[in-house]
């Protein structure tokens, strides 16, 4: 039920396009959407209901990734614990490919998202900087403030471009036939009613899954409470409108140069 790849912190990393490095904590961007309250996991909620007694849990479980499927776009935002430390994400995407946000790493910084479907901007902040450009005052002066570019060509960086975009990200966040959920009980979150499914993994490790009973069944959170890695990610703000605005030329390091400037120092 549970992607593998949302089950470990080191597993969000890579997803995220983190490359090398490892997970941490962050603020989310002043630009990202405002978190979503009451009925927001669907834009235009149907009489719909969700059955869930009848239903089997993977037959819910594909309601869920269904859903998921259909939507425009959504916010993704929440953190991840491990022995690192802790990764902290605040994302909204769209089927168009555009994105913003922010993400921390423990122990390398943070760094704000941009993409308005077609140029990446991926803006580090200090700490991120000197942890990818040495500490160097000269270098620091040509990076700091400012917006990487271009870095979708560079294969390691791929995942990161791919999460801008709402089909790759949602592929990856539910994996139907990782391993069998099992029912789990009705409730309220994040103000939506809800049903949970549970699974656990080969180390017994358990996951749950909290599914929106009405309207659209969209998922809602997706938790992992036991074993090293634990944490939580909530999904809001579905089909709400994205909107974003490319940075200012001025503000904007081509990612060669960047390299360059690092290798010259």
């Amino acid at each position: 039920m549970l992607s593998k790849r949302l089950a470990s912190t080191a597993a969000i990393c890579l997803l995220l396009g983190a490359g090398t490095a490892a997970c941490g904590d962050n603020k989310a961007s002043d630009k990202a959407a405002a978190p979503a309250t009451g009925a927001a996991a669907a834009a235009t909620p149907t009489a719909a209901q969700l059955d869930t007694d009848k239903l089997s849990a993977q037959e819910i479980e594909k309601k869920a990734k269904d859903a998921l499927d259909s939507a425009t776009s959504l916010r993704i935002s929440g953190k991840m614990t491990s022995d690192d430390g802790v990764m902290t994400i605040d994302m909204v995407m769209d089927s168009k490919g555009q994105c913003r946000g922010t993400m921390a790493l423990p122990g390398m910084g943070s760094f704000e998202m941009i993409s308005d479907g077609t140029a990446y901007f991926m803006k580090p902040d200090t700490q991120f900087w000197k942890t990818f450009g040495g500490s160097n005052p000269a270098v620091l002066a040509k990076l700091e403030n400012r917006y990487l570019t271009g870095f979708q060509n560079d294969p390691k960086m791929k995942d990161m471009t791919d999460f801008c975009k709402l089909a790759d990200a949602s592929n990856q966040m539910l994996d139907e036939g990782s391993s069998t959920p099992s029912k789990g009980s009705a409730g309220t979150v994040n103000g939506i009613k809800t049903f949970s499914l549970k699974e656990k993994d080969d180390q017994g490790e358990e996951s749950t899954l909290h599914i929106a009973t009405e309207g659209k069944f969209y998922p809602v959170r997706l938790e992992k409470t036991t074993g090293k890695d634990q944490g939580q990610i909530n999904f809001t703000d579905f089909d709400k409108p994205v909107t974003v605005q490319a940075p200012p030329a001025s503000s904007v390091i081509d990612y060669t140069k960047f390299q360059e400037t690092v290798k010259s120092a």
